[in-house]
């Protein structure tokens, strides 16, 4: 794990970076658009729509824009557009699997953008199921390891966590990952800020069951194809199956 776990780090990072540039802001506040549209606009009795506001404030998306995102998803506000899930199944390079999943007002658009960034970045589309049958959907908590109190261990989370569902909990350098069943997501959560531990996010993720390491010819060009994908409006995650060792994540930073 330990070469995911270097690659789960950098995303982590990047998804900071990310947030400073306002694309990830319109990401976030679709999901909280969708989750008050599907549960209600009250977080205290949507679990949902309260993890999604709880990630758009971590990456410091304005309470206002956090407020009319919530009022356009649960009618109090007229413009929420009518989002759909779809999900994408790609090749990449070195056999790697992608699942792509989009959010968006417009299947057709959709599809072709996703179609014109894997063809152009050397991946190409696969057969449904086929890609999709690699991954499991769990639930995923990711803190971070420096609190405002103290500092966390992978110890004190298993101890918080285990009898709520915890299954796995990975130490990712400066933040700490916590898998579970999908439908143990906000138990997890719960018993974490029980036990007065901050969380970054909570949510259901696709998980592969197996990672497929690769060289840095081939990482090179997987991120090439994750980040055109992730720069589509209309796609809200990207999900692999590919494992960068350690020396050559060390090559590609180098």
């Amino acid at each position: 794990m330990s070469g995911h776990s270097k690659w789960a780090t950098t995303k982590h990072k990047k998804a900071a970076i990310d947030a400073k540039r306002g694309k990830l802001f319109a990401k976030l506040i679709k999901n909280i658009e969708v989750a008050a549209r599907q549960g209600g606009g009250d977080p205290a009795g949507n679990p949902t729509l309260y993890d999604a506001i709880q990630k758009a404030k971590k990456s410091s998306v304005p309470n206002d824009n956090i407020d009319r995102a919530v009022k356009r998803g649960s009618g109090a506000e007229a413009g929420g557009a009518e989002y759909q899930t779809i999900m994408y199944e790609v090749y990449g390079p070195q056999g790697v699997a992608l699942l792509v999943e989009c959010l968006t007002d417009n299947r057709n658009r959709a599809a072709m953008e996703v179609r014109t960034a894997v063809t152009r970045n050397g991946g190409t589309m696969a057969d449904p199921g086929s890609v999709s049958r690699l991954f499991t959907r769990k639930g995923v908590v990711m803190l971070p390891k420096a609190q405002e109190s103290r500092e966390v261990s992978e110890d004190d989370v298993l101890e918080a966590t285990l009898e709520a569902g915890a299954e796995d909990v990975n130490d990712l350098d400066e933040a700490i990952r916590v898998l579970s069943e999908a439908t143990d997501v906000v138990e997890v959560r719960t018993a974490l800020q029980a036990a007065g531990i901050d969380y970054d996010s909570a949510e259901v993720e696709f998980v592969p069951s197996m990672e497929i390491p690769v060289d840095a010819e081939a990482a090179g060009k997987v991120f090439r194809l994750v980040e055109a994908l992730e720069d589509l409006d209309d796609v809200q995650n990207v999900f692999a199956n590919f494992d960068v060792p350690d020396e050559v994540m060390a090559q590609l930073e180098g």
